[in-house]
């Protein structure tokens, strides 16, 4: 009889490989960890970590591959995938893989991202196809997954075409700016039970823009400081309960318009980074289709996965957990790609 003990969990030495290798030893599994010369002590320091491969440069990872598929590793993607491997690395993986790699397309273009969200009837911001005709606030956008940089806001239609002058040759996406708190819900779907769960929510701390909002504004004239919206940390969110039945219904719409259009859908973690306006409007700016970082907050669990298991279960250990039980029930095939 196989048992998860004739299978690793590797993932790449970024991002969430702490909660992931955690999660996937809390639940019995044996961890690999593929990291760059820079990053071998830190995680040398957990004894989560069974095994270090070290490689040059992240985008070396084909040339280790040969030994996951030999440790019969399965692999966990996260962001960093998404910004040193790229699409076609990804794609052309022989690894085992947890996930659909369907949604890679998707995830990676704006406009895909938002024609998925639309016909799941989840409510996004108004798009500008062209900076003349802007008529509010907007928040400018680039493709790829780089934490927030690479955006900008602009206040009107003026203001927007002095400031594109710095992303020529860039592709990006022109939205408007929605005024509210920004809540970005973790949700775990599993082709096996058919079921959704959310797990956890963060807020996410930007720098500069944050800070600039404990400025009053009169103080901040003549300052000449530019918004910035990079992703420097993360903070714990708790939805009001009336606001719950809203997000389910969100992330279940997501989930059934992915096996529209594209094989197999979306399964595993994926997150919708939302803004509730004073309304209580959810307006869905983004998707991520897999682990996202906010989730570090919560490698022992949050108060929304103490809702379904009697035990500390992170976003990494639910992942774990889905392949503990797809092992068991002989139905990998219906988790990896």
């Amino acid at each position: 009889m196989v048992t998860h003990l004739a299978y690793k969990i590797a993932t790449l030495g970024s991002h969430s490989a702490l909660q992931i290798l955690k999660g996937a030893k809390d639940e019995g599994f044996e961890t690999i960890v593929v990291a760059t010369p820079d990053r071998v002590s830190l995680y040398n320091r957990f004894r989560f970590i069974d095994k270090i491969l070290e490689i040059p440069t992240f985008s070396d990872f084909s040339k280790i591959e040969k030994k996951l598929i030999a440790e019969k590793a399965i692999i966990i993607p996260h962001g960093s995938f998404v910004a040193y491997l790229g699409l076609d690395q990804q794609k052309k993986m022989k690894a085992l893989y947890f996930g659909n790699k369907a949604v890679l397309d998707w995830e990676s273009d704006r406009l895909k991202q938002r024609e998925w969200l639309e016909k799941a009837k989840v409510p996004v911001p108004r798009r500008f196809s062209k900076g003349d005709r802007i008529d509010a606030p907007v928040l400018v956008k680039t493709y790829g997954a780089a934490g927030g940089e690479g955006y900008f806001f602009a206040k009107n239609k003026q203001e927007y075409k002095q400031k594109i002058k710095n992303f020529k040759g860039k592709k990006f996406l022109i939205q408007e700016y929605v005024i509210g708190v920004s809540a970005y819900v973790h949700y775990f779907y599993s082709p096996l039970t058919k079921k959704l769960e959310i797990l956890s929510i963060d807020r996410r701390y930007e720098s500069n823009v944050d800070s600039l909002g404990r400025i009053p504004s009169h103080n901040q004239q003549g300052l000449g400081i530019e918004p910035s919206f990079v992703v420097v940390g993360n903070s714990p969110l708790v939805l009001r309960e009336s606001l719950l039945a809203n997000a389910f219904e969100m992330g279940e719409r997501t989930i059934e318009a992915s096996k529209k259009i594209m094989p197999r859908g979306l399964w595993g973690p994926f997150c919708l980074e939302a803004i509730i306006t004073p309304k209580q409007e959810f307006f869905v700016i983004e998707i991520s289709c897999r682990i996202v970082a906010g989730t570090n907050l919560f490698i022992n669990g949050s108060p929304y996965s103490a809702l379904y298991w009697d035990k500390d279960v992170s976003t990494g250990r639910r992942i774990a957990m889905e392949i503990k039980a797809a092992i068991k029930t002989k139905s990998l095939d219906k988790i990896l790609n």
